[in-house]
């Protein structure tokens, strides 16, 4: 991605569906539509992936959002669920014990029901969005700052750049993911899932979607206090079962997480379903999924020229109902 200087930056959540909210975001932040384009005379939006599953109008978001990239006013990255989507649709390698990439479970299916739904009288369509997600790439390195959905895990990153040049990937990776011990695999899953460690004890939690776990998302930069316990070292909205909260990190467990430290360029990611409002986690370093399409706020960044960031720059609409 090359860092336009006269331009600015709004940097843009999970949108999920939730097409209103986000013409409503647009709107606030100064964009018009204009040939049947949002765009903004002089900034330009970044989204953080996972505009589909869940919410109301999924189409009609995928259209906002890939015209806006298409006709040089946005970029994109890809969010886990755009994956879902291509891992769905790809078949596993011959060697491998399933027929796709993403198993096609009843857990699987209901997670991207709505967008199932929203395309089954437009496959051809569906199928052309199929291969936009395969083009988008998994993280933007601007220099001054860098998007990726859900980490920036440096050593993952220095190999996606070596083997395709930047951080556009190709089907053949996608395939090459189905095998969980696979370099594509562990870049899918840190990239775009972020740090996922086992409740300790075997427990399990439900979390606000529905969905029975027996792992939770982790802290992956660094803190001026290193978290001790399993509850200061989540970052979630589920809270960990009581009986783990409290529990000691095993030993060191935390420095071979960190992934993003203070001296590190500014660094935005979605996918945490944070709620409340929009807040710094560090100086240099900002959560936009604030829940909308469960009831929250998307949120956007208005990024200038700043080395640090500002809490006055975030923008945000209430969202989805």
């Amino acid at each position: 991605m090359q860092i336009e200087p006269h331009r600015g930056y709004d940097i843009i959540g999970d949108v999920h569906g939730c097409a209103d909210a986000l013409e409503r975001l647009l709107h606030l932040l100064g964009y018009r539509r204009q040939g049947g384009v949002w765009q903004h005379p002089q900034r330009m939006a970044v989204f953080l992936g996972d505009i589909i599953d869940r919410g109301p109008h999924i189409r009609h978001s995928l259209d906002i959002v890939r015209s806006m990239v298409e006709r040089g006013h946005a970029h994109s990255v890809m969010g886990n669920h755009e994956y879902y989507a291509l891992a769905w649709h790809t078949a596993a390698p011959s060697s491998s014990r399933q027929l796709f990439v993403r198993d096609h479970t009843s857990r699987h299916a209901g997670l991207w029901q709505a967008t199932a739904e929203a395309f089954a009288d437009h496959p051809q369509e569906w199928q052309d969005y199929l291969d936009w997600f395969a083009a988008l790439p998994l993280f933007i390195d601007g220099g001054r700052f860098r998007v990726v959905h859900a980490c920036w895990d440096r050593q993952l990153v220095a190999g996606v750049q070596q083997q395709f040049g930047g951080g556009q990937v190709d089907r053949a990776f996608v395939q090459a993911s189905a095998d969980p011990d696979s370099f594509a695999h562990q870049v899918f899953n840190r990239l775009l899932r972020g740090i996922n460690l086992p409740l300790p004890g075997g427990l399990s939690v439900t979390g606000q979607d529905g969905l029975l776990r027996t792992s939770f998302r982790a802290r992956f930069w660094e803190e001026e206090q290193a978290p001790q316990t399993y509850a200061e070292l989540a970052f979630q909205p589920d809270p960990i079962p009581a009986d783990a909260a409290a529990t000691r990190l095993p030993r060191d467990l935390y420095r071979q997480l960190v992934q993003h430290e203070a001296r590190d360029p500014l660094l935005f990611v979605g996918h945490y379903w944070r709620d409340g409002e929009p807040a710094l986690i560090r100086p240099n370093l900002a959560c936009l999924d604030y829940s909308a399409v469960n009831g929250g706020r998307l949120v956007a960044y208005r990024l200038g020229d700043e080395a640090r960031l500002l809490p006055e720059n975030f923008v945000w609409v209430e969202a989805c109902p």
